[in-house]
């Protein structure tokens, strides 16, 4: 064979099964060879760089199976709240906020910081000096801003939106300032402070390094993050390389009309040496906490109980469309009526064609367990998500969903005992993207999620290699250490299988390659 370009020796070769090998050979981005370190000073040529692994585990490059990098950069700025756990703190907080342009910003803030209270701007209002001011909360999906804020936006009442989504009212119909879902929380994003291009771009390329730097290779990009982030990608790429592969998923809204679905098929062209468009992100329902998770019945508020497609079947539809187009699909389904639901759609395609999967999948009935695997439907989870439940059920999604159905919570076990491909994530900023985070939190989750929904270590490894591969339909060139595929790469001091969870969480990483080039170097 040609010499390779990089030579990995004294490792200890996962596949993520052991392999017995403990050398690896890459040309050209691809894996060319496994051997011994004997076998590899003859594959070795005068422009081969080898490594000395010093007795690493090295894995699959590991996969972050839900991510919004991009999008992320928005909501992770101004001030973090997610150590703030009451009212009290949150007031402090905001005190000794710094100003961005005049406002007040802050991320990750934890809906059980009110207490049980409703999110009202009335409880922060007096703090802020007249500041507007505007916190997301941690789920994503939902906003508080104050009323120097909302007047900005020209926001002074209710409003109908094509999409599940709210400007919460008082019963005189003046907004409180929480904002339910993406069609509400828009309105706000004209009048918001924007990140200058040069700063957004440093951030990413930042933000990518420190997603290397945990081990991982790629990650699935569950947005867009902005028409003109092709181009931000494209520009990245033409000064050097991306730290991280990127495959990103464009949202699909409802009111899409057929010339849009048509633009979505189009727009899975564009690639570049490390990222690409790939499928389409829907949302089935938002969340438990703000209730807006699609349930079969309300939950204790009497909420719950629309889908966030107003007409479920036109969701059903724009699916099958984008299904004939050869395009996959990703739904946001949390709830147990969306999960149905997004899983009625598939089998209504009939078989053949791309892979779909379904994202969150927070609590599910037994009867929809064995429907993934029968339907080649991958179940894309982020065990990271249990820290914001209590193990005692006294946090707000547990309290919403009642005993019940807090009690089928996360369960990573069982759709892996009922033979699904299971692909895992962090859903950074929801939490943090480390990936050995979520590679111990798989196998003991925390929280309202029980001890016996937690993965085996090698469970947990194959959810972030072999089977986030099949989520994205990739699983013929990516997710295994073998000749042909990919050279997407992690080593670790231990074996992340192996070793115990609490230990997996916190050790080296001795190397990370993309596609070929390495993106980390560790101790």
């Amino acid at each position: 064979m040609s010499a390779p370009d990089l030579v990995l020796v004294n490792a200890r070769v996962r596949d993520p099964e052991p392999t017995g090998h403990t050398a690896v050979a890459v040309r050209d981005g691809l894996i060319t060879a496994l051997g011994t370190d004997a076998e590899a000073r003859a594959w070795a040529g005068p422009g081969t760089e080898t490594v000395d692994l010093a007795g690493a585990t090295l894995t699959p490059g590991l996969t972050d199976a839900h991510s919004h990098p991009v999008w992320g950069l928005e909501m992770f700025t101004g001030t973090d709240l997610s150590a703030v756990t009451d009212l009290d703190g949150l007031r402090a907080a905001l005190r000794g906020a710094e100003r961005r342009d005049g406002w007040v910003l802050g991320f990750g803030l934890d809906h059980n910081a009110f207490g049980g209270r409703p999110v009202h701007r009335d409880l922060i209002e007096d703090v802020l000096d007249g500041a507007p001011a505007h916190l997301r909360l941690y789920d994503g999906h939902s906003a508080l801003v104050s009323g120097t804020a909302l007047k900005a936006a020209g926001i002074d009442g209710p409003r109908a939106f094509a999409q599940h989504s709210e400007i919460v009212c008082d019963p005189d119909g003046r907004p409180t300032g929480h904002l339910v879902e993406h069609a509400a929380m828009d309105l706000m994003t004209p009048v918001l402070p924007a990140l200058p291009y040069a700063e957004r771009r440093d951030r990413l390329v930042a933000l990518l390094a420190g997603m290397a730097a945990t081990g991982l290779a790629s990650a699935h990009v569950m947005d867009l993050g902005g028409h003109d982030v092709p181009g931000l990608l494209a520009a990245i790429e033409e000064d050097g390389d991306l730290p991280l592969r990127l495959r990103l998923a464009p949202w699909c809204m409802p009111g899409v009309t057929t010339g849009e679905l048509d633009a979505f098929v189009r727009l899975q062209e564009r690639a570049g040496r490390l990222w690409r468009i790939g499928g389409v992100k829907f949302f089935m329902d938002g969340t438990v906490e703000g209730g807006t998770a699609w349930l079969e019945h309300a939950d204790c508020h009497g909420r719950g109980t629309e889908a966030f497609w107003p007409d479920p079947a036109a969701y059903s539809a724009a699916v099958a469309h984008l299904h004939r187009a050869g395009v996959g699909t990703a739904t946001h389904a949390i709830g147990d009526a969306a999960v149905r639901h997004a899983l009625d759609t598939v089998e209504g395609l009939g078989t053949g064609g791309p892979r779909h999967r379904i994202e969150h999948i927070e609590t599910v009935p037994d009867d929809q367990l064995g429907r993934f695997a029968a339907l080649g439907v991958a179940a894309s989870m982020q065990p990271p998500h249990t820290a914001y439940t209590r193990a005692d059920r006294t946090d707000e999604w547990s309290v919403r969903l009642g005993e019940e159905r807090a009690g089928r919570a996360w369960r990573c076990r069982d759709l892996r005992d009922a033979g699904a491909h299971l692909a895992l994530g962090s859903d950074w900023p929801i939490a943090h993207y480390d990936a050995r985070q979520v590679l111990a939190t798989a196998r003991a989750p925390r929280g309202a999620a029980s001890a016996r929904h937690g993965l085996t270590g090698l469970m947990a490894l194959e959810g972030m290699t072999t089977h986030a591969a099949f989520a994205a339909g990739e699983e013929a060139v990516a997710g295994r250490i073998a000749p042909g595929f990919r050279a997407d790469l992690t080593a670790f001091a231990v074996d992340p299988v192996t070793a115990p969870a609490d230990e997996t969480a916190e050790a080296p990483v001795r190397l990370t390659v993309a596609g070929g080039r390495i993106t980390h170097r560790g101790n």
